[in-house]
């Protein structure tokens, strides 16, 4: 099989929810499946915070900045692609938080090509040409202002600032062959979701369903199931951390992914109005450590066995827990009715049931 390579920019203003994209993305699309997902965080902001090197406070001009930036990105994107090639995976998917053409949005378009040219030694349709689509998200600012926040320390713009600079980015890489603009229509979650089937549709495959119902059910032999489904063990632990905010719940995730694991922190907001909404990014080990040392403990980290199959063209998870040898939770993505595996024999739906729910499985374990 010929390696396919995918090349996708994330963009957009401030507070737009890329961060929480690129963590769904990982869940999404994972090694067990032949993927291999290669992340390039967003260039200025490391600078900004590694560097300490900044377009503003006397240290450098905006157009000096972009020296910089341009040649790291380019370097970057380079050894990106170099990994791309080496990594076994024949289905690599490249991210990038942001990419050359944001830098258009901060300096005159004849600066930008004079620097492009100068450093990077393209031009601006060379440039778009080494992305196969673009991803603009649109900032929270526009529309969903209660969201809006400053969490990126290296992020000093207003609300007012954030809409500006979201219509420069916009018109930055308006040239783009494959741009797709995700608004804030009805909530963030349905903005994620809608990023995530744009993710699908570039790369060539079918989005799982977005409905999700969850059955208990009676532990099925999952000898029979991994071998006649192929289903693979993807091992995952859940802890939930001690609130700093009386409307936040914070938690944190190891997920195995291969022979390697990912690590997640994710916040679940609830807004005066009662709007609810989760973000999530990536983050390291040492990070994932240090946060253990928040954790909950009033609350059991969950730990869970998930094991992911198809059946029918259906795609469906179990989750086994180690608290209980008798049963487990099986979650079915369908919009309608669905044939279930011989092996799978359901006790009842739970769709909605606090119960089942993680948190309350933290406190109790027990199904």
């Amino acid at each position: 099989m010929e390696k396919k390579i995918t090349r996708i920019v994330l963009t957009g203003g401030p507070a737009a929810g890329k961060t929480t994209l690129i963590s769904r993305i990982l869940k999404e699309f994972k090694q067990e499946d032949g993927w291999r997902v290669i992340t390039i965080p967003e260039t200025a902001t490391e600078l900004i915070s590694g560097f300490g090197i900044r377009p503003f406070g006397g240290c450098l001009t905006m157009l000096a900045f972009q020296d910089f930036v341009i040649a790291d990105q380019i370097h970057k994107e380079q050894l990106a692609l170099k990994a791309a090639l080496a990594v076994p995976e024949e289905n690599v998917l490249i991210l990038y938080d942001r990419a050359l053409l944001d830098d258009k949005a901060y300096i005159s378009d004849e600066e930008f090509r004079e620097v492009l040219l100068r450093v990077g030694g393209r031009s601006e349709e060379q440039a778009l040409s080494g992305y196969d689509a673009v991803l603009h998200l649109e900032t929270c600012a526009k529309g969903a202002e209660f969201a809006y926040n400053l969490g990126n320390e290296a992020r000093t713009e207003s609300i007012e600032s954030a809409r500006e600079m979201d219509d420069r980015t916009l018109r930055a890489w308006s040239g783009h062959h494959n741009h797709h603009v995700i608004d804030n229509a009805v909530n963030f979650e349905d903005k994620i979701n809608r990023a995530l089937k744009a993710i699908y549709r570039i790369v060539g495959q079918q989005e799982p369903p977005a409905e999700k119902r969850k059955y208990l059910i009676w532990m099925p032999d999952l000898e029979a199931i991994a071998s006649r489904y192929g289903a693979l063990p993807l091992d995952m632990m859940q802890t939930y951390l001690l609130p700093t905010s009386p409307n936040v719940e914070r938690r944190i995730r190891q997920q195995k992914n291969g022979e390697e694991y990912l690590y997640f922190y994710t916040e679940k907001h609830l807004a005066e109005d009662g709007t609810r909404w989760d973000t999530e990014k990536p983050i390291s080990e040492k990070e994932y450590i240090r946060y253990l040392m928040e954790g909950d403990s009033a609350l059991h980290s969950v730990h869970k066995v998930k094991y992911r199959l198809k059946y029918e063209g259906c795609r469906m998870e179990i989750d086994v827990y180690p608290f209980d040898r008798e049963k487990a939770i099986l979650f079915v993505y369908s919009g309608g009715e669905v044939s279930l595996p011989p092996e799978i024999s359901v006790i009842r739906e739970v769709s909605g049931d606090p119960a089942y729910k993680n948190r309350q499985l933290a406190r109790v374990q027990k199904l």
